[in-house]
Order: structure tokens, then sequence, then C-alpha cells
């Protein structure tokens, strides 16, 4: 494997960023282990989608041209999320679009065209799976229903868990069952929300796993909220955070290695 030719635009995404910053600290570590150029440009902001996603497309249009004035002038962008990148590629091209602003739709599609999910850039454009991970741990994988249907990211992330030395991936029933969060929707229908995530919960507890692992923290944080209620002792994890571990961390400190993975 060789790094790509120029620098790594990394998009925090706004959950991360004020809940969740040891995600891309954990994309960071990542992709320069991995001989990438990284950068954390400070200007980038939401990607709108809450906007988008209750109609509201005028609302969602400053995002739209702060996600292009800050990232275009990169050689890729890279996020932990594959419910913000899909909004970056599937809906600020509609919304460029909807204005019809053929300048801004052709900066739109020039960002579309170098934006990835992470798991995307490690398999597609890095050409990795064993990225050097140690995560001596038994997992199950909830794929988001973004990830799965928007950025559409396959089977990457297994391939890439499958190849972290000790860890053990068991299969989740109804992987591909929405887990109730869906941004918006787990507020206007919070008792909806909650019975869908009560049963992607119930999923998780039949597998005996320790953590489970999404690539979306939105997600993440409502299926673990309700894993905490249930008192499982079941830790939330994103995919990042594990592919970032390696056996060096483990012997610097175990205990502090094992914290650093605990929510």
């Amino acid at each position: 494997m060789s790094a790509p030719i120029g620098t790594v635009a990394l998009f925090a995404t706004c959950i991360n960023d004020t809940l969740f910053p040891e995600t891309p600290k954990a994309v960071v570590r990542l992709l320069e282990r991995l001989g990438c150029r990284v950068d954390f440009p400070l200007q980038q902001s939401c990607c709108g989608q809450m906007f988008t996603n209750t109609g509201y497309f005028k609302e969602a249009m400053p995002s739209v041209r702060n996600y292009v004035g800050t990232f275009e002038r990169y050689d890729y962008v890279v996020g932990p999320s594959g419910s913000c990148i899909g909004s970056g590629r599937d809906q600020h091209p509609m919304l460029a679009e909807r204005l019809g602003d053929q300048a801004l739709q052709r900066r739109v599609e020039a960002i579309v065209a170098k934006t990835y999910d992470l798991s995307e850039f490690l398999v597609d454009v890095l050409g990795v799976t064993d990225v050097g991970a140690y995560f001596p741990h038994t997992v199950t994988y909830h794929p988001t229903c973004h990830s799965l249907r928007v950025t559409k990211v396959g089977d990457r992330p297994y391939r890439l868990m499958q190849a972290v030395r000790g860890l053990t991936l068991v299969e989740l029933s109804g992987a591909d069952q929405c887990c109730g969060f869906g941004g918006t929707f787990s507020v206007k229908n919070s008792d909806t929300s909650v019975a869908m995530g009560t049963d992607k919960v119930r999923n998780v507890l039949d597998t005996g796993a320790e953590y489970i692992v999404t690539g979306d923290n939105s997600c993440l944080m409502h299926i673990g909220g309700l894993l905490s209620r249930e008192k499982s002792g079941v830790r939330p994890i994103h995919l990042a955070e594990i592919l970032a571990r390696t056996e060096a961390d483990y012997a610097d400190s175990k205990g502090h290695s094992e914290a650093a993975v605990t929510r």
C-alpha cells in the first residue's frame, strides 16, 4: 500500500466534534499511521442534513456553501460517518440543482467525486483491509441505514474488522434493520424510535458480544443509551476507534488502553 498523493481533509461531523471527539482523533491517528497527510480545516461545520431531511432546503444552503468552500481545495475528504458523508454526496447535489446555480453544481460535483466514508477510503483508495489494528474483544456490528443505502459502504467495514488481530466478530441478527434513531425521527416519533431501538438492543445482547460497533456515532449514541438502561455491560465503540488501536497501545499501558476504548 502506498499513501495517496495529496492531503486528506478530515470531515469530523458536528456530532463527533461536540460529543465524540475520540472518533475523529482516531481517524487522524489511523490515517497518519498509514502514511497520509491529514488536515482538519477549522471552518468546517454541519453538513446541513438536519435542514434537508425536514424540508428546509433554503436553510440548508449555507451549510452546502460552507462545505464547498472548506473542502474543495483538498485532494480527498474523509469522514467517520456514513450519514454525513452520504448527505454531502447525495443531498448537496440535489440542493445545488434545486437552486439552479450551475457554478455551484459543478463545484459540488467535484467534491462528491473525492468524498469518502472512512471504510471506503481505506479499502478503495489506500487499498488495504489489514490496517495493523489489534483489539482483543468480541464485537458485533450494526450497519447503519445511511451507510448501507446512501453511502453504500457494503462489506468494507466487515473486511476491515476481520483483519483486526484479536477481534472476534459475531453476526448480528437483523443487522440491516434500522436502530430507530433517524435524526429528527427520534424526536418526532420517540415512542417508535425507542421500540425499534429496543429490538436492536435485544439482538445485540443475544450475540454475547462485549462491544457494539457502528460507523455512525449518532446511531451508536441511540443504541448505547438503550444498552445503558439495560445495564448490560455491552460497550458502544466506533469502527475508527477499533482500527486505530494497535498492540503497542496495549503493551505501553494496558489499563489506560482499555479505558480509552470504553465510553
